[in-house]
């Protein structure tokens, strides 16, 4: 068994195991190898890791190899729903042992776990069970001469390399449309969150996934798991969400095998406020759009822009119900705000507060540690006035719940600032004006762009980044676009 779930007690774990899953077996490394597993709300250890490395990896891709030729290939597409719509089934009846588990490894709120991580971790296996039974393709009649058709086929052994922030939701965004195109994988989860990825293997085994289809190989970047993975002569394609610079060093290592690539990087998203927005609806869910989750989310709208009418009346409300919000405890349902993931992030999302004091920033709100927690990595939700477009803390992606607010007068001036970034993830734009949103929307240089909401998606459309902000589309087509290759077949009639 890989985690010993006698305790179901909050910060009194400390046996949760992981080994890896490989060829349909928990194993450990060849060399022993293990490292820490720390909840960041405790600073305690709850369990230790095995540390994989390139034997771990070569292993699981011989695995996926000849699982990709075995039984998995001969299953109609059908047969493949099934079985992808039963891993959802088994999630939800799992979701509370699933949402302890994430809360116990990310600090995040374990409400935020139940109502958000677990059930949309389902929902991607059950969207894309349905959706691979209505995927087409495309023809072609040359006149009486020929007829063209597009066939899809998987493209392989793909590794699917996921972050910390979401660790099983990302993953089974990733994992479900490669599963449903017929592709077999090796999984590198992030090592500060190995808990849900590990478990994830048992589910997959208990619906019914063949041996060697799903791998887990547990470790680290360089010298580790993950470079192995990336260089890895068998592996055909690799889906990565991480941050922007460790995406380069991946591209750098993929091509030397010309292996395709999907990414979802890093993000400094703009919240743009008119001053025709309705200001109660815009508090509501601008707390969200920059604290949920402890600001830890990519699509996070960090950089907030409010037309200068509404500037004042703005930021008293948002100033009040950011100081509202409960850090704490995560699970203690009356807290809104939990622990940031690490000790390193957490001393470097206050590097960032303290730069801005140095850039000339006024705090606001937050900027510390809440008072009377002495253990955790806990920080106050932070708002950060003051500052001007070319400030680092205005410029760099913090990944914490850290906000600036900077006012503006004209829809030109605003769009300057907003796409004046290396980063195109998300935007989001508050306005009553029918004309305005659309276009500012359309000159907004970002993938996703939100007109009077946030964080509402749909499984079909497309989602990733422009500039910096990744490579590809994922969602829906686009998902099979990079999980399959189309192969054009011409009859001469």
């Amino acid at each position: 068994m890989l985690l010993t779930l006698d305790s179901m007690q909050k910060n009194k774990v400390n046996n949760y195991d992981c080994l890896h899953f490989i060829d349909g077996k928990y194993q450990a490394s060849k060399n022993e190898k293990t490292f820490q597993n720390i909840n960041p709300a405790t600073e305690e250890v709850i369990g230790t890791v095995a540390e994989g490395g390139k034997s771990e990896i070569d292993r699981a891709v011989k695995a996926a190899r000849r699982a990709l030729n075995g039984p998995w290939k001969n299953m109609t597409s059908a047969e493949r729903a099934a079985i992808i719509r039963r891993i959802g089934d088994i999630i939800l009846a799992r979701k509370e042992e699933l949402a302890m588990l994430e809360t116990l490894d990310t600090g995040k709120p374990l409400w935020l776990s139940n109502a958000t991580d677990i059930p949309r971790s389902a929902y991607n296996f059950h969207f894309f069970a349905d959706y691979i039974r209505s995927l087409g393709t495309e023809a072609y009649e040359m006149d009486d001469i020929a007829i063209n058709y597009a066939v899809r086929r998987p493209v392989g052994v793909v590794g699917l390399i996921n972050p910390w922030n979401l660790p099983l939701l990302l993953l089974t965004w990733k994992l479900a449309p490669c599963l449903a195109a017929g592709n077999t994988a090796v999984i590198k989860p992030a090592e500060l969150t190995p808990l849900t990825a590990t478990l994830l293997g048992e589910i997959c085994q208990e619906a019914g996934v063949p041996d060697g289809v799903v791998n887990i190989v547990h470790g680290f970047g360089p010298d580790s798991a993950g470079s192995a993975l990336t260089e890895h002569p068998d592996v055909d394609a690799i889906s990565f969400t991480g941050e922007t610079t460790t995406g380069k060093v991946i591209m750098r290592a993929a091509s030397e095998t010309l292996k395709k690539l999907s990414y979802e990087l890093g993000g400094k998203n703009p919240n743009i406020i008119f001053a025709d927005a309705d200001v109660d609806e815009v508090i509501e869910t601008t707390l969200k759009s920059s604290f949920i989750n402890q600001g830890e989310v990519c699509l996070c709208g960090s950089r907030i822009y409010v037309e200068r009418p509404i500037y004042e009346k703005f930021l008293e409300k948002f100033v009040n119900k950011t100081k509202e919000l409960k850090v704490g405890d995560p699970f203690d349902p009356s807290s809104k705000v939990g622990a940031l993931v690490s000790e390193e992030h957490y001393e470097r999302v206050n590097s960032y507060i303290e730069l801005a004091k140095e850039e000339g920033g006024e705090i606001l709100a937050g900027g510390k540690r809440p008072e009377g927690i002495e253990k955790g990595y806990y920080l106050e939700p932070t708002i950060i006035v003051g500052l001007d477009r070319s400030c680092r803390v205005v410029k760099e992606e913090i990944f914490g719940p850290v906000v600036t607010v900077i006012p503006f007068d004209s829809e030109e001036e605003v769009l300057e600032q907003a796409n004046d970034t290396h980063y195109g993830l998300s935007a989001t734009i508050w306005t009553n004006d029918l004309r305005r949103a659309h276009r500012v929307a359309g000159q907004i240089e970002a993938g996703i762009v939100w007109v009077n909401t946030w964080f509402l998606r749909d499984l079909r459309t497309p989602f990733g980044g422009m500039k910096q902000s990744g490579i590809g589309r994922e969602g829906g087509v686009h998902s099979f676009e990079f999980y399959s290759e189309l192969k054009n077949i011409c009859i001469k009639l």
